[in-house]
């Protein structure tokens, strides 16, 4: 169902890789509610996802940009506004990645070369984009940024290794340059922390199937799907959140206020 939430608005999403992915997933929604974007990732990724799909379905352009790189932003953001005519109204950051999950190095043992990589992509690159976005005076007032985040920011989740510390980095980019751009700009800037979700990065984490079952006997509510994710970041876009900003918000079913469930009780009480 569509509200036209965001008719006449017009943005940048990052990181759609294929449709498992939340941003692949934000971007249809963001289409339906009448929103025009160009959609984004770095060249390797376009060459591994099916971008091509989701911009023919959306009849959005695709601009290939390495968000770790200054230059390539800044062509983005500049490109970007001439295909959209105008300012931007909505930025949407789904970037992670870590070279030591992937390669399955222990927390103990990481490489730190990797660490740097993994944390100038997932967390750096928010301030650099956050930074382009400023200097090039890019984003319209009232305009809302948002960049997803993990529990794992907060809380232990021993696989989730080094990407926990880039998620915590993240938030705090949020508040940081959110504060400068809300009170200079009159832009929104939040992390949503969401639900493990079984994208393409997500099932790369060692036991991620017993995160999500964890989770879900954890959450009254259940898991929050990538739809879910989707549909919470529809309303930061809009119009009904302009006073929301500097917050990381939990689309979790619940999660992160459960400090033990009932299922999980049950689990693991010996039987009588």
């Amino acid at each position: 169902m569509s509200y036209n939430l965001l008719k006449g608005k017009k943005g940048i999403i990052f990181g759609a890789l294929d449709e498992n992915s939340i941003a692949w997933k934000t971007a249809e929604r963001v289409h339906e509610e009448g929103g025009e974007f160009v959609l984004t990732n770095a060249p390797i990724a376009l060459r591994m996802g099916s971008l091509d799909k989701l911009s023919k379905i959306t009849k959005s352009k695709i601009i290939p940009a390495d968000a770790t790189k200054i230059d390539d932003l800044e062509n983005l953001i500049k490109e970007s506004m001439q295909v959209l005519n105008g300012k931007i109204d909505f930025v949407l950051h789904s970037i992670g990645m870590s070279v030591n999950v992937r390669k399955g190095k222990h927390y103990t043992d990481l490489n730190h070369d990797w660490l740097v990589k993994g944390w100038d992509v997932s967390a750096v690159s928010f301030h650099k984009l956050l930074q382009t976005l400023y200097k090039e005076d890019a984003m319209n007032e009232w305009s809302s940024i948002v960049a997803l985040s993990y529990m794992a920011a907060q809380r232990v989740f021993p696989n989730y290794n080094d990407m926990a510390d880039n998620k915590a980095y993240l938030e705090s980019i949020a508040r940081s340059f959110g504060y400068f751009f809300g009170k200079e700009k009159k832009v929104r800037v939040n992390t949503i922390s969401q639900s493990p979700t079984p994208t393409t990065a997500g099932k790369g984490v060692k036991g991620f199937d017993g995160f999500i079952n964890y989770a879900e006997k954890m959450s009254p509510l259940g898991n929050a799907t990538a739809l879910d994710c989707a549909n919470y970041t529809i309303t930061l876009f809009s119009d009904l959140t302009k006073r929301v900003t500097l917050q990381n918000l939990y689309n979790d079913g619940g999660f992160s206020n459960v400090g033990v469930s009932q299922e999980i009780i049950d689990k693991i009480s010996p039987a009588e």
